[in-house]
């Protein structure tokens, strides 16, 4: 059973009541004006990347979906909004039989993005287009960040192992999300069933220190958990004295020991000396993982360590520092009536400083140099120049209400490999600096 899969039987319960009071009123003045029904265009995109940051990527796109499947208000929903007085009487009967019947067009999942890239495109009637906004925003913009983080990391990480451990550090709904965006981003497990368990992930797991705590000895603990887990399970060795839990460890597994765990202290001279006793006592093929408070920066500090994988928590899921896209939701087209066929009118917000926007309905493709590197984020709102029609980058994802675009998770993951592959080499570096390709408008 792939992911997609997996996620559908485990269902989503109703996404509706997910979203601010204003989006509903808005519904309710614009049916009472009549132009609730008209044609609209809505758009998700990002001013800018967050402050150093040289590409995004797009993430989220999966639970999106359900999400917008899922929209919908139940009676118990429904009496809630009328005893609080959100809407009137005819707005909660137009809630009552709401399902979006409208297009989205997106980035695949996994894809990277830049400032003005129409990540997302929303199309149908102002109402049911509106409705959707916060949602989308929500999603989006916590599992885009994680995944960039996330990105960031793998590149430090120089194809060694990545675990997600996080979810001790955000909330219990939160850390489900932002283990499959870390998935997306290039880990390679996580620690929570959760996750697993919805989206097939593969997850990882032994013991902490309390575990050795508990036992009489150190050896005590080793062997227990030897005996229960196996030879090729991960023993945590800096609950006392490092060198004689490594020596213990050996003793107790084995030159057979699978890995061991490294949660404190100078990360660097700790694994090398870990890495020097355990070829002493045999144990060559052992591996060593390295946890605490990792970063981008501190794994890549470690990269002439000899550790074979990084466990990483706080950092992940709080976007190692930026723990949102600062993504928005804007009208940029619309039309007089609710006819599909009548010409759009591009609309765009004017305002003061950097909060203006481009109106129209818009197309994006990424232009290729002559070595097949993107050197340009083409976007525009006419017609696709002969030479860019094979780099568009929007894909149908909602066609008439119906998702038309699910797949397994590995998709994701295995298209954001390839998207990176595809930047500048520059975009690999972790020092701040600008977008590591322009935003061209035509």
């Amino acid at each position: 059973m792939n992911s997609a899969d997996l996620g559908r039987r485990v269902g989503v319960p109703s996404t509706a009541l997910f979203t601010d009071q204003y989006e509903l009123t808005m519904v309710q003045a614009a049916l009472k004006a009549g132009t609730a029904d008209r044609h609209s265009v809505f758009e998700a995109f990002t001013r800018r990347l967050p402050e150093g940051r040289r590409y995004g990527v797009v993430a989220g796109t999966g639970r999106l979906l359900d999400a917008v499947e899922n929209f919908h208000f139940d009676d118990e929903m429904l009496t809630f909004l009328r005893e609080r007085n959100v809407v009137d009487g005819p707005t909660l009967a137009w809630l009552a039989d709401f399902r979006f019947s409208g297009d989205i067009w997106g980035y695949p999942e996994g894809e990277v993005y830049f400032p003005g890239s129409p990540i997302l495109r929303v199309e149908g009637s102002f109402a049911e287009c509106v409705l959707l906004e916060t949602v989308i925003l929500s999603i989006l913009n916590h599992d885009s960040a994680i995944a960039a983080a996330a990105s960031r990391m793998s590149v430090a990480a120089g194809g060694r192992g990545l675990i997600e451990m996080g979810a001790r550090r955000t909330h219990e709904l939160s850390a489900v999300a932002s283990a499959r965006a870390a998935y997306v981003g290039g880990f390679d497990t996580t620690s929570d069933l959760a996750a697993g368990f919805r989206y097939n992930i593969p997850t990882v797991g032994t013991s902490a220190h309390a575990f050795t705590l508990l036992h009489d000895s150190e050896r005590d603990a080793f062997r227990a958990q030897v005996d229960s887990l196996g030879r090729g399970t991960t023993l945590l060795v800096d609950t006392y004295d490092v060198a004689e839990a490594v020596r213990t460890a050996v003793e107790v597994a084995g030159t057979g020991l699978g890995a061991v765990r490294i949660d404190s202290g100078d990360l660097l001279l700790v694994a090398h000396r870990v890495r020097q006793q355990l070829d002493e006592l045999g144990a060559t093929g052992t591996k060593i993982v390295v946890t605490s408070d990792l970063d981008e920066y501190a794994i890549a500090s470690l990269a002439a360590a000899p550790v074979n994988a990084y466990g990483v928590g706080t950092q992940l899921v709080t976007g190692s520092g930026q723990p949102t896209c600062s993504m928005v939701y804007k009208l940029v087209a619309r039309a007089v009536s609710a006819d599909p066929a009548e010409p759009l009118q591009p609309v765009a917000k004017k305002s003061l400083g950097a909060k203006s926007s481009v109106g129209g309905r818009k197309w994006a493709a990424r232009r290729l140099d002559e070595y097949g590197v993107a050197e340009a984020e083409v976007i525009g709102t006419g017609p696709v120049p002969d030479g860019l029609a094979g780099q568009q980058l929007l894909a149908e994802l909602v066609r008439s209400g119906e998702v038309v675009a699910r797949e397994p998770l590995d998709a994701a993951r295995e298209r954001h490999i390839a998207a990176r592959q595809g930047l500048p080499v520059s975009a690999m570096q972790l020092s701040k600096g600008e977008p590591v390709i322009p935003t061209e408008y035509v």
